[in-house]
């Protein structure tokens, strides 16, 4: 079945501009959105990866490496060409071990030649893209601090069964969960950069069109997706030429004045919070199609 399309979704406005910011900026520091179950928070999250240009990377690599640093990849991998590739979106399920998150030594190849080599985990299939966690408030405590001291450092080191490998792991982390069901660790609330809450619709109009599309796409998801692909190419193209203009994109001093007078009076501890919401701000306007950020793209963020 084809994954619901991410332009289809009814309102929620707040949580699919979080994640193109995001899908524009890697750096932001990922997204968590939390509110009332059915409210579309994994469908837009999955549905972001069909929007996501593609990347360059080693063909063959198991690490995901990029052509433009071969020498990250921490081997074996003989690979000399790059192809372009989808952008990982990772599913980090609940129930997932230590060594399925981080690597392990692939016990069969062990046996069957004595030769030690590492199985990268999800964290490695999750560079330069994104790692999905639903319901991360549930998540248990150990494996959020592996996240946390991953997701600080970017890379994944495993020192295990004689083994020793370290190799790169950057990644949107993008978290969804129910408050009901659980307080998220203010650790790991702290790591993301962008936070949005969501609610079931009220306006009787926004539900009927969301019974009519769901039902739509179950009856045939091919054709439900065909019929909003120019939409999504939207989207697609919009990501894209954000992620061009972004590393030209002009902060003016009064708008850097802006944040630090917003963080100061809102009582932020520590820089984290103006240096989030400039890249949010730059990454809003890349998305526009600005040349600079202006006082509107800070105050809308």
């Amino acid at each position: 079945m084809a994954r619901f399309p991410f332009s289809a979704i009814v309102g929620q406005d707040e949580m699919k501009l979080a994640l193109l910011i995001a899908a524009v900026d890697p750096t932001i520091g990922g997204v968590m959105v939390f509110g009332d179950r059915g409210t579309g928070k994994s469908t837009a999250a999955r549905a972001l990866a069909n929007l996501l240009p593609p990347i360059m990377v080693m063909d063959g690599c198991r690490f995901g490496c990029s052509p433009e640093s071969p020498r990250a990849c921490p081997g074996p991998c003989e690979a000399t060409k790059a192809s372009k590739r989808a952008v990982p979106f990772v599913d980090l399920p609940l129930g997932a071990t230590e060594d399925r998150v981080l690597g392990s030594l692939d016990l069969e190849r062990a046996l069957r030649t004595g030769e030690k080599v590492f199985e990268p985990g999800l964290l490695a299939r999750a560079h330069r893209g994104f790692l999905y966690i639903d319901e991360i408030n549930l998540l248990e405590d150990h494996l959020v601090d592996l996240l946390l001291d991953v997701a600080a450092s970017g890379e994944n080191v495993v020192e295990r069964e004689g083994l020793s490998v370290r190799h790169k792991a950057r990644f949107v982390l993008i978290g969804s969960g129910n408050p009901e069901e659980g307080e998220l660790r203010p650790q790991l609330l702290d790591r993301f950069g962008l936070s949005v809450e969501v609610r079931t619709p009220r306006a009787i109009e926004d539900r009927v069109e969301i019974m009519r599309r769901c039902a739509a796409h179950d009856a045939d998801s091919e054709a439900f997706s065909a019929a909003w692909g120019e939409e999504d190419d939207k989207v697609l193209n919009q990501i894209a030429r954000g992620q061009k203009r972004l590393a030209k994109m002009d902060v003016p001093d009064d708008v850097l004045v802006d944040a630090a007078r917003l963080c100061s009076a809102i009582g932020v501890d520590g820089l984290r919070g103006e240096l989030t919401l400039m890249r949010a701000a730059r990454a809003y306007a890349a998305l526009k199609g600005a040349k600079l950020v202006r006082r509107e793209h800070l105050l809308h963020i």
